[in-house]
């Protein structure tokens, strides 16, 4: 597995990986075009992308300006394997060295299920309880 940034030679395999989803999926993938990629990578934020064997099998993007998580996404595949935590924390590293703001992040309604990224991360359904992080960790 190799992490990196991601860049806008990246976009097909981002979307092919978000249409690919279980959890958080689209109902109609035009609301998300390729411009909006190409926003939230160069103006907005910053994304970083998991790897392996040359193939995008992850993403994460943050929005600076939102200060929100506005993609964490991966393969169903390529689930419970530490990746979505490692795009997390990228993600996170990067945000508050940007700002100290604290950033949130929302998904659907559903519950998520117990081993999904989201939960492992202490995320509660929408409704429940909301959390938002701070540069000292999740604030809830």
């Amino acid at each position: 597995m190799r992490y990196r940034e991601a860049q806008l030679s990246d976009i097909p395999q981002l979307m092919q990986v978000r249409l690919a989803v279980r959890e958080n999926r689209l109902s109609d993938p035009a609301r998300v075009p390729y411009e909006a990629y190409v926003d939230y990578l160069t103006r907005r934020g910053r994304g970083w992308v998991c790897e392996v064997e040359n193939r995008i099998v992850g993403f994460a993007i943050v929005d600076v300006q939102d200060h929100s998580i506005w993609a964490l996404f991966l393969l169903p595949d390529y689930e419970a394997r530490g990746i979505g935590k490692t795009l997390h924390d990228q993600l996170l590293t990067w945000y508050f060295q940007q700002t100290q703001h604290p950033i949130w992040l929302s998904t659907t309604p559903a519950p998520a299920p117990k081993n999904s990224t989201a939960a492992r991360a202490g995320k509660k359904p929408a409704g429940r309880r909301a959390g938002r992080y701070g540069s000292s960790g999740l604030n809830r």
